[in-house]
């Protein structure tokens, strides 16, 4: 490469900078409503969000909506995107079987997702230019700033979905630019 560089033959080499490892990501899995978080995870370096993966966080969700919302089981309803995860037979059967109904989500409408439009971007902007050593320090962070949010910032997030709701019927299905 330095024989490709065009450069007089008493000029000094250029500098070579230190390659620094680009930053890992942490992938989040986040269920949550009107009063707060009600299950969250982190899925492992390697580890891939398949259906098998996803129906093992359904199971953890049921078990956290027992414990965070006995009274109110039985009235939640899941809203997830169309992603292949989501969509999969072996999800459906698992939906079915855990007694998690769930909201038709309109194709090409990425902004009905709350966590999409109202969580997660507030979230970046609470992690940017955060520098963390380990996975366990985003993780630490993430759990901590969900827990000091208030029931009435994740209302605010579904009234904000209603509004996106009602766009995209209005509409006929069609897509919701973000709000």
């Amino acid at each position: 490469m330095q024989s490709m560089q065009y450069r007089h033959k008493n000029s000094p080499a250029p500098k070579k900078f230190k390659v620094v490892a680009s930053a890992r990501k942490v992938l989040l899995t986040i269920f949550w409503d009107m009063e707060g978080i009600v299950h969250i995870e982190f899925l492992g370096q390697g580890t891939t969000m398949n259906s098998e993966r996803y129906v093992s966080t359904l199971r953890a969700l049921k078990g956290g909506l027992r414990r965070v919302r006995q009274d109110k089981v039985k009235d939640v309803v899941i809203q997830h995107d169309n992603a292949r995860p989501h969509t999969s037979r072996q999800t459906q059967c698992a939906l079915q079987q855990l007694e998690l109904p769930t909201i038709p989500h309109p194709p090409y409408s990425p902004d009905l997702a709350p966590s999409d439009f109202f969580l997660f971007p507030l979230l970046k902007k609470h992690l940017k230019g955060n520098h963390y050593e380990t996975d366990a320090g985003v993780e630490a962070d993430v759990r901590s700033w969900c827990r000091s949010q208030t029931p009435e910032f994740f209302a605010d997030g579904m009234r904000k979905l209603l509004q996106s709701w009602r766009l995209c019927v209005g509409r006929d299905g069609g897509y919701v630019e973000k709000s």
